[in-house]
C-alpha cells in the first residue's frame, strides 16, 4: 500500500476539542472487530439525537460491506479515487444538479438583460463546474430563500455596470477614476448591483478590478465579504495559489469562516481533491464550525472523484449535528442514480422526506432521469406528472425541465403537448429547452425552426444560445450544418469560448475526424482567456486511445496538465486502454500513478496487469 497523507493532529486525536473531524472514522481504522463498524451503521443514536434518522445508515445500507470503512484515517489525500469505473463514462459525472438553477426564473433574467442591453459574455457561460459553488449567494453568506432569489432576477442593471461594460478591457480604472471625478453615485448599493451583474455574465476580470480599484481609491470600507469576494475573483482569474496568497494579505480580524468556504468552493469547482482536503483540515484546525456548505463542498468532490469517501462525510455531520441541506440530499439521490442503484435512491428520498424536505423540481428532476435510465419508464413518467402538478399552466417554469425529461423517455406527443402551450411567446429558457427536446427525439427542422425563433428576439445572443444546436447537430454527426453553425456565430459577433470547442470538437469526432478535432482543441488551448472543458479532452484522448495511439494519447494527457486539470483516474484508465490496444506495454505506469497520487480504481485495476511489461504468463512460463 501506498502511503497515506499525514492527517493534522486535530483530526486524529478526538480530546483535543469536540467534534474533531473524522474521528469515528480513525477509530475504525485500528479496530480489529466487526463490532464497532456495526455500531456505526446500527448505533446512529449515539452519534445524533434519535428524532433524525441515520442519513449515513440509509446512504451506505445497500453497499455495506465488511472492509467499508477501512479505508485511511480521516481526509486522506487519494486524489482521484473512483469507486467504480462507472462513472468514467458519464462525462466526468456532472449532472444537472451541479448547477445553481435554484431560482425558477434567474437564467430567464440574465437572458433579459444580456439581449435587451445589446451585451454578451466576456466569455461563453462556463461549464457546469463554475455553479458547483452551490450559488455565489450562499458562498458569500447572503439570504438564499426562494423569494429572495427571485427578485434578485429582477433587479435593474445598474449605471455604473453599463459604463464598465462598454469600457474597453484594459481601461477599467480609468472609467472608474472618471466616474468618481464626475460625482457620480458610488454607494455601496450602487457597486453591489454591478459586480452582481459582471458576476452574472462571468466579467471577472472586470469584477476583479473593480474590487482592486475600490480598495486602491479607499472608496469603501472593505468586510469580510467583500475581502471573500476579492478572493473568490482571484481564484477564478489568477488560480488557487494565488488565492491562497492574497489570504495572507486580508486583516486577521477578516480571516473568518467566510474566507476559507470561498477557497474550499474553488478547489472543488477546480476539481482539486488534495487542496480542498487541505483547505477543510485548515478550517478545522482554525476551529471554525463544522457547516452544511463546507459538507457539501467534499460530497460535490467525492461524488465526482471517490464515492467511497462520502460516507466519512456523512459520518462527520451526524458525529457534530450537521443537518442535511435539500443540496445535500441531492447530490447523494444523484450518486445514488449515477451508480444504478436505483433502490438507495429511493431510500434516501423517503429519508429525505421523513425529516420535511419536499423534492424540489431539480430533484425530482434527477429522479425522473434515473429511472429512466434504469428502464423504469413508469415510475420516470410518475415523476413527470408530479411535476406538473394539477394545472401544467400554472406551473409555466417547469417546462424548461419537462421538455427534455420527455424527449429522453421518447414521448414525442408529450413534447408537443408542452411545446404548444409555451409556443405563443416562449421564455428564453424554453427556446434552450424545445431545441434540445426535439433534437433528441431526431426531429432536427424542428430544433432548427424554435433556433430562427429565438434569433429574432435580439439583435444580439451570446454564445451559449447557439451552442445548444450545435450540440444537436454533433449527436446526429451533421458536420457541415454544424460547420455552418459557427460561422453564422462569428458573423453575428459570438466569442467561441469551451461550449462551442466542445461541441465543434464532438462533431468532428463523431464525424471520424480526430486530426481536426485535435487541431481545435490546441487552437483553444492557445487562447489563455480560458481553458477547454475536462471532458473535451478526453474525447480527443478517448479516441486516440481507441487506435491504440500510444503517442498522441500521452500528448493529450500532457496538455491536460499544461492546461491545469489535476490528474485523475479516468485519465489514467484511458490512457491504460491506449496501451492495450496498441499491444504495448507501459513501463512505470504504476509509478507514475503514485508520483499523482492516483490510487486505482477497481476497473483500472484489472487493466494494469494488461500492461505490466514483466507480467508472467502461463506462455512465458512455457518458454522460461
Amino acid at each position: 500500500m501506498w502511503a497515506l497523507r499525514r492527517v493534522p493532529k486535530p483530526l486524529r486525536d478526538t480530546s483535543i476539542r469536540t467534534g474533531a473531524s473524522f474521528s469515528a472514522s480513525a477509530r475504525l481504522q485500528t479496530s480489529n472487530t466487526v463490532i464497532e463498524k456495526n455500531a456505526i451503521f446500527s448505533g446512529s443514536s449515539q452519534l445524533v439525537s434519535d428524532t433524525c434518522p441515520s442519513l449515513l445508515r440509509f446512504y451506505c445500507s445497500t453497499h455495506a460491506s465488511s472492509n467499508f470503512f477501512v479505508w485511511r484515517c480521516g481526509l486522506s489525500s487519494q486524489a482521484g479515487t473512483e469507486s467504480s469505473g462507472e462513472e468514467d463514462d458519464l462525462e466526468d459525472g456532472f449532472s444537472e444538479l451541479e448547477t445553481a438553477g435554484n431560482s425558477e426564473n434567474k437564467r430567464d433574467h440574465i437572458a433579459k438583460d444580456e439581449t435587451e442591453d445589446g451585451l454578451d459574455s466576456d466569455q461563453e457561460f462556463s461549464v457546469d463546474v463554475e455553479e458547483t459553488a452551490s450559488n455565489e449567494l450562499e458562498l458569500f453568506g447572503a439570504e438564499t430563500d426562494v423569494s429572495d432569489k427571485k427578485s434578485s432576477g429582477r433587479r435593474t442593471t445598474s449605471g455604473l455596470f453599463k459604463a464598465l461594460v462598454s469600457a474597453p478591457g484594459l481601461s477599467i480604472h480609468k472609467v472608474l477614476d472618471k466616474w468618481l471625478e464626475e460625482g457620480k453615485n458610488l454607494s455601496r448599493a450602487e457597486i453591489s448591483s454591478a459586480t452582481l451583474n459582471l458576476r452574472k455574465r462571468r466579467m471577472y476580470g472586470r469584477a476583479l478590478q473593480l474590487s482592486e480599484w475600490l480598495e486602491m481609491k479607499q472608496q469603501l470600507e472593505f468586510n469580510e465579504k467583500d475581502y471573500a469576494s476579492r478572493l473568490d475573483l482571484i481564484a477564478k482569474i489568477r488560480g488557487l495559489q494565488k488565492a491562497e496568497d492574497y489570504i495572507q494579505t486580508i486583516p486577521k480580524s477578516f480571516r473568518g469562516e467566510i474566507i476559507y468556504r470561498t477557497l474550499l468552493a474553488n478547489c472543488v469547482v477546480s476539481n482539486n481533491l488534495k487542496k480542498a482536503e487541505e483547505v477543510f483540515n485548515k478550517m478545522k484546525d482554525l476551529e471554525f464550525p463544522s457547516t452544511a456548505f463546507a459538507c457539501n463542498q467534499l460530497l460535490l468532490l467525492y461524488k465526482r472523484l471517490d464515492k467511497k469517501k462520502i460516507a466519512d462525510v456523512l459520518l462527520l455531520m451526524e458525529k457534530e449535528n450537521v443537518k442535511p441541506t435539500l443540496f445535500t440530499y441531492r447530490i447523494l439521490i444523484d450518486t445514488k442514480g449515477l451508480c444504478n442503484d436505483i433502490y438507495g435512491m429511493d431510500q434516501i428520498v423517503e429519508t429525505m422526506k421523513a425529516e420535511g424536505i419536499e423534492p424540489d423540481i431539480q430533484i425530482q428532476s434527477v429522479l425522473a432521469k434515473h429511472y429512466a435510465s434504469a428502464g423504469q419508464m413508469e415510475k420516470a413518467e410518475e415523476v413527470l406528472k408530479a411535476m406538473e402538478g394539477d394545472n401544467i399552466k400554472e406551473n409555466r417554469w417547469v417546462y424548461r425541465f419537462l421538455l427534455p425529461l420527455y424527449a429522453g423517455l421518447g414521448k414525442a406527443d408529450e413534447v408537443e403537448r408542452i411545446w404548444k402551450i409555451c409556443d405563443s411567446k416562449p421564455r428564453f429558457e424554453e427556446y434552450l429547452a424545445g431545441i434540445e427536446a426535439w433534437g433528441k427525439l431526431g426531429k432536427i427542422e424542428k430544433s432548427e425552426e424554435i433556433f430562427e425563433r429565438l434569433l429574432k428576439t435580439s439583435k444580439k445572443l451570446p454564445a451559449r444560445y447557439y451552442t445548444h444546436l450545435l450540440k444537436v447537430y454533433s449527436n446526429h454527426k451533421m458536420l457541415e450544418k454544424g460547420k455552418d453553425l459557427v460561422k453564422r456565430m462569428a458573423g453575428n459577433g459570438c466569442q467561441i469560448g469551451p461550449f462551442t470547442w466542445d461541441a465543434l470538437v464532438k462533431l468532428h469526432v463523431e464525424a471520424g475526424d480526430v486530426e481536426k478535432a485535435d487541431s481545435i482543441l490546441q487552437k483553444a488551448c492557445q487562447q489563455n482567456e480560458i481553458k477547454p472543458m475536462f471532458t473535451t479532452f478526453m474525447v480527443v484522448m478517448e479516441q486516440y486511445a481507441r487506435k491504440g495511439d500510444i503517442h498522441n494519447a500521452e500528448k493529450m494527457l500532457h496538455r491536460m496538465r499544461q492546461a491545469g486539470y489535476v490528474a485523475r483516474v479516468s485519465q489514467f484508465q484511458t490512457l491504460v486502454r491506449a496501451y492495450i490496444n496498441a499491444k504495448a506495454p507501459a513501463y512505470g505506469i504504476r509509478e507514475r500513478m503514485k508520483a499523482d497520487n492516483i490510487f486505482p480504481n477497481k476497473s483500472l485495476a484489472a487493466l494494469l496487469p494488461q500492461v505490466d511489461a514483466f507480467r508472467r504468463t502461463s506462455v512465458s512460463d512455457l518458454l522460461d
